[in-house]
Protein backbone atom coordinates (compact mmCIF):
# COMPACT_ATOMS: atom_id res chain seq x y z
CA UNK A 1 0.00 0.00 0.00
CA UNK A 2 2.97 2.50 0.83
CA UNK A 3 3.62 4.78 -1.88
CA UNK A 4 0.59 4.78 -3.71
CA UNK A 5 -2.02 7.70 -4.41
CA UNK A 6 -4.64 7.73 -2.01
CA UNK A 7 -8.01 7.82 -3.26
CA UNK A 8 -11.48 8.45 -1.68
CA UNK A 9 -15.29 7.94 -2.92
CA UNK A 10 -18.32 9.04 -1.44
CA UNK A 11 -22.07 9.19 -2.21
CA UNK A 12 -23.81 12.48 -0.97
CA UNK A 13 -27.44 12.94 -2.74
CA UNK A 14 -27.45 10.33 -5.59
CA UNK A 15 -29.43 7.56 -6.49
CA UNK A 16 -26.17 5.35 -6.28
CA UNK A 17 -25.55 4.70 -10.23
CA UNK A 18 -22.14 6.52 -9.88
CA UNK A 19 -20.85 4.29 -7.68
CA UNK A 20 -22.32 0.84 -9.52
CA UNK A 21 -20.52 2.80 -12.99
CA UNK A 22 -17.38 2.62 -10.80
CA UNK A 23 -18.34 -1.05 -10.20
CA UNK A 24 -18.80 -1.43 -14.20
CA UNK A 25 -15.66 -1.22 -15.01
CA UNK A 26 -15.45 -4.34 -14.69
CA UNK A 27 -11.98 -6.34 -14.24
CA UNK A 28 -9.99 -2.96 -14.98
CA UNK A 29 -11.14 -2.21 -11.65
CA UNK A 30 -8.30 -4.62 -10.55
CA UNK A 31 -5.89 -2.60 -11.96
CA UNK A 32 -7.10 0.54 -10.33
CA UNK A 33 -6.86 -0.86 -7.30
CA UNK A 34 -3.40 -1.71 -7.88
CA UNK A 35 -2.85 1.77 -8.81
CA UNK A 36 -3.94 3.34 -6.14
CA UNK A 37 -4.98 2.71 -2.50
CA UNK A 38 -8.54 3.45 -1.99
CA UNK A 39 -9.28 4.87 1.10
CA UNK A 40 -12.81 5.81 2.09
CA UNK A 41 -15.58 4.69 -0.23
CA UNK A 42 -18.32 3.52 2.53
CA UNK A 43 -21.13 2.05 -0.09
CA UNK A 44 -18.30 -0.70 -0.72
CA UNK A 45 -16.18 -0.11 1.75
CA UNK A 46 -16.12 -0.21 5.94
CA UNK A 47 -14.71 3.19 6.35
CA UNK A 48 -15.81 5.83 8.87
CA UNK A 49 -15.40 9.20 8.99
CA UNK A 50 -13.44 9.23 12.00
CA UNK A 51 -10.95 7.52 9.40
CA UNK A 52 -11.06 10.64 7.38
CA UNK A 53 -10.84 12.97 10.35
CA UNK A 54 -7.66 10.94 11.01
CA UNK A 55 -5.83 12.49 7.77
CA UNK A 56 -3.25 15.20 7.11
CA UNK A 57 -4.77 18.12 5.11
CA UNK A 58 -3.58 16.82 1.28
CA UNK A 59 -3.25 13.33 1.82
CA UNK A 60 -5.57 12.01 -0.16
CA UNK A 61 -4.41 12.63 -3.76
CA UNK A 62 -7.98 12.68 -5.30
CA UNK A 63 -11.38 12.17 -4.44
CA UNK A 64 -14.43 11.62 -6.19
CA UNK A 65 -17.63 12.82 -4.78
CA UNK A 66 -20.76 12.15 -6.28
CA UNK A 67 -24.57 13.34 -5.91
CA UNK A 68 -26.01 17.05 -4.51
CA UNK A 69 -25.61 18.39 -1.38
CA UNK A 70 -29.31 18.21 0.14
CA UNK A 71 -28.54 18.17 4.22
CA UNK A 72 -25.92 19.18 6.67
CA UNK A 73 -24.23 15.84 6.14
CA UNK A 74 -23.17 16.19 2.73
CA UNK A 75 -22.00 19.38 3.38
CA UNK A 76 -19.27 18.35 6.58
CA UNK A 77 -18.52 15.72 4.72
CA UNK A 78 -17.99 17.19 1.09
CA UNK A 79 -15.57 19.87 3.09
CA UNK A 80 -13.90 17.33 5.02
CA UNK A 81 -13.07 15.78 1.80
CA UNK A 82 -12.29 19.13 0.30
CA UNK A 83 -9.48 19.84 3.02
CA UNK A 84 -8.45 16.56 3.03
CA UNK A 85 -7.82 15.83 -0.57
CA UNK A 86 -5.22 17.33 -3.56
CA UNK A 87 -7.65 16.92 -5.97
CA UNK A 88 -11.77 17.15 -5.52
CA UNK A 89 -13.78 15.67 -9.39
CA UNK A 90 -17.33 16.01 -9.21
CA UNK A 91 -18.64 13.01 -10.00
CA UNK A 92 -21.68 12.56 -12.53
CA UNK A 93 -24.14 15.19 -13.41
CA UNK A 94 -25.87 15.33 -9.88
CA UNK A 95 -22.27 16.85 -8.70
CA UNK A 96 -21.95 18.65 -11.30
CA UNK A 97 -24.78 20.60 -11.79
CA UNK A 98 -27.93 19.66 -9.46
CA UNK A 99 -29.12 16.59 -11.78
CA UNK A 100 -32.46 15.08 -11.36
CA UNK A 101 -32.52 16.22 -7.24
CA UNK A 102 -32.30 19.49 -8.70
CA UNK A 103 -35.79 19.38 -9.75
CA UNK A 104 -36.43 19.59 -6.02
CA UNK A 105 -36.07 23.66 -5.86
CA UNK A 106 -39.13 23.89 -7.62
CA UNK A 107 -40.81 23.12 -4.14
CA UNK A 108 -40.18 24.16 -0.98
CA UNK A 109 -38.99 22.03 1.88
CA UNK A 110 -42.71 22.39 3.51
CA UNK A 111 -44.18 21.19 0.22
CA UNK A 112 -41.79 18.13 0.21
CA UNK A 113 -42.36 17.43 4.11
CA UNK A 114 -45.85 17.46 3.58
CA UNK A 115 -46.06 14.97 0.78
CA UNK A 116 -43.46 12.63 1.49
CA UNK A 117 -44.88 12.34 5.26
CA UNK A 118 -48.48 13.21 5.02
CA UNK A 119 -49.92 13.48 1.57
CA UNK A 120 -48.48 10.75 -0.23
CA UNK A 121 -51.25 8.21 -0.97
CA UNK A 122 -49.35 5.15 0.81
CA UNK A 123 -48.13 6.91 3.90
CA UNK A 124 -49.99 6.13 7.28
CA UNK A 125 -48.95 9.03 9.58
CA UNK A 126 -51.64 9.78 11.80
CA UNK A 127 -49.71 12.21 14.09
CA UNK A 128 -47.97 13.84 11.28
CA UNK A 129 -44.43 13.33 12.68
CA UNK A 130 -41.99 14.64 10.36
CA UNK A 131 -37.76 14.04 10.67
CA UNK A 132 -36.48 16.35 13.32
CA UNK A 133 -32.88 17.14 13.98
CA UNK A 134 -32.71 16.16 17.82
CA UNK A 135 -35.09 14.09 19.46
CA UNK A 136 -34.62 12.40 23.18
CA UNK A 137 -35.41 8.95 23.30
CA UNK A 138 -35.24 7.02 27.01
CA UNK A 139 -32.83 9.59 28.11
CA UNK A 140 -30.01 9.86 25.28
CA UNK A 141 -30.08 12.84 22.39
CA UNK A 142 -30.78 11.13 18.95
CA UNK A 143 -29.35 13.64 15.64
CA UNK A 144 -30.36 13.57 11.93
CA UNK A 145 -28.64 15.58 9.61
CA UNK A 146 -30.25 18.88 8.71
CA UNK A 147 -32.89 19.19 5.48
CA UNK A 148 -31.54 22.13 3.91
CA UNK A 149 -34.16 24.55 2.06
CA UNK A 150 -32.06 24.21 -0.95
CA UNK A 151 -30.16 21.31 -3.36
CA UNK A 152 -26.68 23.09 -4.13
CA UNK A 153 -24.08 21.62 -7.00
CA UNK A 154 -20.55 20.67 -5.33
CA UNK A 155 -18.72 23.81 -6.27
CA UNK A 156 -21.26 25.64 -4.58
CA UNK A 157 -20.03 24.18 -1.66
CA UNK A 158 -16.54 23.58 -2.17
CA UNK A 159 -13.80 24.52 -5.04
CA UNK A 160 -13.55 21.73 -7.27
CA UNK A 161 -10.84 20.78 -9.62
CA UNK A 162 -12.42 18.80 -12.12
CA UNK A 163 -16.23 18.04 -13.77
CA UNK A 164 -16.89 14.03 -14.33
CA UNK A 165 -20.60 14.35 -16.48
CA UNK A 166 -23.09 12.01 -17.31
CA UNK A 167 -25.75 10.02 -15.61
CA UNK A 168 -23.79 8.25 -14.68
CA UNK A 169 -20.32 8.59 -16.68
CA UNK A 170 -20.03 5.92 -18.67
CA UNK A 171 -16.79 2.95 -17.70
CA UNK A 172 -14.76 5.22 -20.47
CA UNK A 173 -14.51 8.58 -19.36
CA UNK A 174 -14.03 6.91 -15.97
CA UNK A 175 -10.95 5.03 -17.34
CA UNK A 176 -9.84 8.03 -19.03
CA UNK A 177 -10.23 10.35 -15.98
CA UNK A 178 -8.16 7.55 -13.73
CA UNK A 179 -5.35 7.66 -16.61
CA UNK A 180 -5.14 11.36 -16.50
CA UNK A 181 -5.19 11.38 -12.77
CA UNK A 182 -2.22 8.65 -12.30
CA UNK A 183 -0.38 10.52 -15.47
CA UNK A 184 -0.74 13.83 -14.30
CA UNK A 185 -1.69 14.49 -17.97
CA UNK A 186 -4.68 16.61 -16.64
CA UNK A 187 -6.33 19.74 -18.84
CA UNK A 188 -6.58 23.37 -16.76
CA UNK A 189 -8.57 23.13 -13.68
CA UNK A 190 -12.25 23.62 -14.09
CA UNK A 191 -12.15 21.68 -17.12
CA UNK A 192 -14.69 19.00 -18.24
CA UNK A 193 -12.56 15.26 -18.44
CA UNK A 194 -15.01 14.90 -21.48
CA UNK A 195 -14.78 15.40 -25.08
CA UNK A 196 -14.92 18.56 -26.56
CA UNK A 197 -17.32 17.98 -29.20
CA UNK A 198 -21.01 17.89 -29.53
CA UNK A 199 -23.44 14.81 -29.15
CA UNK A 200 -24.94 15.48 -32.09
CA UNK A 201 -21.20 15.10 -33.85
CA UNK A 202 -21.33 11.20 -33.34
CA UNK A 203 -25.09 10.61 -33.72
CA UNK A 204 -25.62 8.07 -36.33
CA UNK A 205 -28.78 10.35 -37.21
CA UNK A 206 -26.99 13.55 -38.12
CA UNK A 207 -26.70 12.97 -41.53
CA UNK A 208 -30.69 13.49 -41.48
CA UNK A 209 -30.35 16.75 -39.53
CA UNK A 210 -31.50 20.06 -41.58
CA UNK A 211 -29.05 22.46 -42.25
CA UNK A 212 -31.38 25.53 -40.89
CA UNK A 213 -34.16 23.85 -38.35
CA UNK A 214 -37.02 25.68 -38.14
CA UNK A 215 -40.00 24.15 -35.88
CA UNK A 216 -43.33 24.91 -37.23
CA UNK A 217 -44.30 22.39 -34.07
CA UNK A 218 -43.03 21.41 -31.11
CA UNK A 219 -43.74 17.16 -30.20
CA UNK A 220 -43.10 15.49 -27.14
CA UNK A 221 -41.22 11.96 -27.49
CA UNK A 222 -44.73 10.40 -25.59
CA UNK A 223 -46.82 11.67 -28.44
CA UNK A 224 -44.70 10.11 -31.54
CA UNK A 225 -43.57 7.41 -32.55
CA UNK A 226 -40.35 8.31 -33.75
CA UNK A 227 -38.51 7.47 -36.42
CA UNK A 228 -35.20 5.30 -35.23
CA UNK A 229 -33.45 6.84 -37.80
CA UNK A 230 -34.58 10.40 -38.21
CA UNK A 231 -32.88 13.58 -36.16
CA UNK A 232 -35.33 14.09 -33.45
CA UNK A 233 -35.51 17.79 -34.33
CA UNK A 234 -36.21 17.54 -37.75
CA UNK A 235 -39.81 16.16 -36.64
CA UNK A 236 -40.02 19.14 -33.91
CA UNK A 237 -39.41 16.48 -31.28
CA UNK A 238 -37.09 18.62 -28.60
CA UNK A 239 -33.01 17.28 -28.01
CA UNK A 240 -30.62 18.57 -26.52
CA UNK A 241 -27.91 17.04 -28.08
CA UNK A 242 -26.64 20.12 -30.01
CA UNK A 243 -25.57 21.80 -26.97
CA UNK A 244 -24.39 18.64 -25.31
CA UNK A 245 -21.29 17.04 -25.18
CA UNK A 246 -20.38 13.93 -26.61
CA UNK A 247 -18.62 10.76 -23.97
CA UNK A 248 -22.04 10.12 -22.13
CA UNK A 249 -22.71 6.85 -24.08
CA UNK A 250 -25.51 8.34 -26.20
CA UNK A 251 -27.53 5.32 -24.40
CA UNK A 252 -30.88 7.81 -24.70
CA UNK A 253 -30.17 7.99 -28.25
CA UNK A 254 -29.81 4.36 -28.82
CA UNK A 255 -32.93 3.52 -27.10
CA UNK A 256 -35.12 6.30 -29.68
CA UNK A 257 -35.02 8.83 -26.75
CA UNK A 258 -34.18 12.19 -27.22
CA UNK A 259 -30.99 14.03 -25.41
CA UNK A 260 -31.71 15.38 -22.15
CA UNK A 261 -28.36 16.73 -21.48
CA UNK A 262 -27.22 15.07 -18.35
CA UNK A 263 -23.26 15.95 -19.76
CA UNK A 264 -21.73 19.75 -19.95
CA UNK A 265 -22.86 21.78 -23.06
CA UNK A 266 -20.94 21.38 -25.61
CA UNK A 267 -17.91 23.50 -26.63
CA UNK A 268 -18.54 27.39 -27.54
CA UNK A 269 -22.39 26.61 -25.88
CA UNK A 270 -23.49 29.29 -23.11
CA UNK A 271 -26.36 29.44 -20.89
CA UNK A 272 -27.47 31.56 -18.21
CA UNK A 273 -28.86 29.41 -15.81
CA UNK A 274 -31.73 31.57 -13.59
CA UNK A 275 -31.49 28.68 -10.61
CA UNK A 276 -28.01 28.22 -9.37
CA UNK A 277 -28.75 25.07 -8.38
CA UNK A 278 -28.67 24.00 -12.29
CA UNK A 279 -25.88 26.71 -13.30
CA UNK A 280 -23.65 24.55 -15.63
CA UNK A 281 -20.31 24.24 -14.47
CA UNK A 282 -16.86 25.76 -16.11
CA UNK A 283 -15.81 23.58 -19.04
CA UNK A 284 -12.86 23.11 -21.15
CA UNK A 285 -11.54 25.95 -23.63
Amino acid sequence: MAGKPKVAITWLGACGGCDEAIVDLHEAILNVAEAVDIVFWPVALDYKYKHLQSMQDGEIALSLITGSVRNSEHEEVAKMLRKKSQLVIAFGACACFGGTPGLANFRTKEDIFTWVYRDAPTVVNPKANVPQTKTWVDGKELTLPDFYTHVYTLNQMIPVDYYLPGCPPPPDLIGNMVQAVLSGDLPPKGSALAPRNSLCDVCDRNKTKPYRIELKEIKRIHEVEADPETCFLAKGIICMGPATRAGCGESCIRTNTPCRAVSVPSKGFKTRARDSSLRWPPCSR
